[in-house]
């Protein structure tokens, strides 16, 4: 028995050519086969031109013309970046005038402390919260609060504050340290603390007067770094919120005070998305042309490090380095 309802009349439809319809994939698109005996740079060519690909490619073409033109290139990380291994990939970078300074979360900056001074870091907190020993190890807690006041009483910030007490007192992991390799090439790290988050303000070392006066001074130094952002790019690694919240202020203060600062790239790194780094690293600051790589750190970081190395080196090829024979963004 036929249905009792009418269908659609299909004579009248009307149809284009595929000839003429705007398509947004083509073959020319697509990925292709990478050989095992290619250099790295073949692997990031054979990346297909669509979505996340695209932008990552973007990405770093962008980055890689703000270090040509030795403007500034500013990686904000939060502490799980540290916590994953990752301090040498970045130091490698900065050497290599790929980073021009860093910011840190306190967390952040207290597994870095712990990975230079002992050499492991990370504790397991559903079971130390348990017991009320999370947090609780006494040399962590006096030495990193020494450090902060003696950094207090000498008119440092938190970041240089720590970083030149690794190096004095010559850590036995020193090398692994992003705040210790930076003090050592001169690179600022800033430190970015709220009080009461960071296992190291449970001790009675802790002085409020110095953890403030010492993360303001970072605060401010970080505007000034911010300042000089034009045309340059800002990478947000894996902080949801205190790192987004910094930067979009100290970009106010810098614009506020008269600097011009747009048309940079700004990225943001992240195993999910969160709605501050959107908001305050990608939308408000660019007007929505910010890229949003998802991915863990510890496999996208590395290889946004080895896109970038290739791709500079592929540019002072064709360009046939610096004088001396070397790279002209060294």
């Amino acid at each position: 028995m036929p249905s009792r309802y009418e269908e659609i009349d299909l004579s009248q439809v009307h149809r284009i050519s595929i000839d003429g319809r705007a398509s947004k994939v083509t073959v020319d698109d697509f990925a292709k086969s990478y050989a095992p005996d290619e250099p790295i740079s073949g692997f990031f060519d054979a990346l297909p031109s669509l979505l996340a690909a695209a932008e990552f490619r973007r990405l770093v073409g962008e980055v890689g013309e703000a270090i040509v033109g030795k403007r500034t290139v500013l990686m904000l990380l939060g502490a799980h970046v540290v916590k994953c291994g990752l301090s040498p990939v970045l130091l490698d970078l900065a050497k290599r005038g790929a980073v021009t300074a860093f910011a840190l979360t306190g967390a952040g900056a207290i597994h870095d402390f712990e990975i230079a001074m002992w050499g492991k870091t990370s504790e397991d907190v559903a079971a130390g919260i348990v017991e009320g020993s999370f947090g609780m190890a006494k040399e962590t807690g006096q030495r990193f609060n020494e450090a902060t006041n003696r950094g207090a009483a000498a008119g440092l910030g938190l970041g240089e504050a720590l970083g030149k007490w690794i190096v004095q007192q010559k850590a036995v992991h020193g090398e692994a340290s992003l705040l210790a390799g930076a003090y050592e090439l001169g690179i600022p790290v800033t430190v970015h603390v709220a009080i009461g988050t960071d296992i190291v303000h449970q001790h009675p070392e802790a002085e409020g007067a110095a953890i403030g006066q010492t993360t303001l001074r970072d605060f401010r130094i970080f505007a000034n770094v911010v300042a000089g952002l034009h045309r340059g790019a800002v990478l947000n690694v894996g902080s949801a919120v205190v790192l987004p919240e910094v930067f979009i202020k100290a970009l106010s203060l810098a614009r506020n005070t008269g600097h011009t600062v747009d048309d940079f790239t700004a990225a943001n790194f992240d195993m999910i998305r969160h709605y501050r780094p959107q908001e305050n690293v990608l939308n408000r600051p660019t007007g929505g042309r910010g890229i949003m790589i998802i991915g863990h750190h510890e496999l996208m970081i590395p290889l946004y490090a080895a896109a970038l190395k290739s791709w500079l080196a592929e540019r002072s090829e064709r360009e046939g380095g610096g004088s001396g024979g070397r790279p002209a963004w060294e």
